[in-house]
């Protein structure tokens, strides 16, 4: 049973204690991230149905809620619902993925740097499935454990590289870009290896695109991430104890190298998993934890705004990708590259004016 949420203030800011079983549950809610959380949904939500009615057989906005409720013409609904509906869906799901493994791993490092993009988690994966495409071929089912393998042993390297007695935040993104540098180096020279035609192939799918996905890959993806999100919200709230450092977390009972090797492990699971369905697309897991924090005033990274903010900025990214040169289709990961490096122009503009 759910009891009304009460309403407080602590250190300056509105929380809310929703209480579930009578009491016997308890959780905190930041109303300040959850009103972003919500605008960012809704924008995100918006940007999809704009996916959905524009293109080259235009729909209108009616028809095509029509269509999602089974209520349109069959043409509206083999375009909205079996065309464009599988790729605007896996934008958010995924977008939405990269944020909260994003977030994951700044908190873990404390670092706005500590994404899977620096820390070489997106090269395992990218190696993972290359050496699945240029070595073993295979079905899309291959390429994508092969990118969870490749993302997972990658974390074990890196994890047990920057093992000294524990592992610091620092050092773990150190040890982090060394081993992406070497694994960049590695993939290179799969691509120079390969066939032509598999060349060709593996360079597109390295590009990070949504184009082609249908159905067949939303329900993967949906079933996936169903699969991994419990633990996610199992962990957040160690996650949020590991941030005040190791001996605070261990006075209060948090296993701390368990705890943070469990996080490492569902983060790089996430990372993966977008990059076994669209191939490795960056700065979304490094920029959308960042710009949500700044928008929801909070001091460190939030799983839920991370994920909005994620799922926000692949859609848009793909829309621009889909309707920036149409007729011609960019890669998404493209998309997404171009706007990581304004974001990090921007970054480094703030950063230079704060200097005295």
């Amino acid at each position: 049973m759910t009891t009304p949420a009460s309403t407080t203030m602590l250190f300056g800011r509105p929380f809310g204690i929703v209480r579930l079983l009578d009491g016997r549950i308890t959780q905190r809610l930041d109303l300040q991230a959850l009103v972003v959380t919500l605008a960012l949904v809704t924008m995100a939500l918006a940007v999809s149905l704009f996916a959905l009615a524009s293109g080259e057989f235009a729909v209108p906005v009616g028809e095509v809620i029509g269509a999602l409720f089974g209520q349109a013409s069959p043409k509206a609904h083999m375009v909205v619902v079996e065309w464009r509906l599988p790729r605007a869906a896996l934008a958010l799901l995924l977008g939405a993925a990269l944020g909260v493994s994003g977030a994951i791993f700044q908190s873990l490092t404390r670092n706005p740097l500590g994404s899977p993009d620096i820390i070489g988690f997106n090269a395992g994966s990218y190696t993972g499935a290359l050496i699945v495409i240029t070595l073993l071929g295979g079905s899309f089912y291959a390429v994508a454990g092969g990118a969870l393998v490749g993302g997972l042993l990658t974390a074990i390297v890196v994890y047990g590289l920057s093992w000294r007695s524990g592992v610091q935040g620092f050092r773990l993104i150190v040890v982090g870009i060394g081993v992406s540098a070497m694994l960049t180096s590695l993939n290179t020279w799969l691509m120079l290896r390969a066939d032509l035609k598999v060349a060709m192939m593996a360079s597109i799918w390295g590009s990070g695109s949504l184009n082609g996905l249908g159905l067949d890959r939303l329900l993967q993806a949906s079933i996936v991430l169903a699969l991994v999100m419990p633990f996610v919200l199992l962990l957040s709230r160690p996650m949020r104890q590991l941030e005040l450092g190791d001996d605070a977390s261990r006075a209060h009972g948090v296993s701390v190298e368990r705890t943070r090797l469990g996080l490492m492990m569902v983060g790089v699971a996430l990372t993966a998993i977008a990059t076994g369905i669209a191939g490795p697309i960056a700065f979304v897991a490094l920029a959308a934890p960042q710009i949500a924090r700044r928008l929801a005033g909070s001091a460190g990274v939030a799983l839920l705004p991370a994920a909005a903010m994620g799922a926000l900025l692949l859609a848009a990214s793909d829309v621009l990708a889909q309707r920036a040169f149409a007729p011609s289709q960019l890669p998404v990961g493209i998309v997404t590259v171009c706007l990581g490096g304004l974001y990090f122009a921007w970054l480094l503009m703030r950063e230079a004016r704060r200097q005295p």
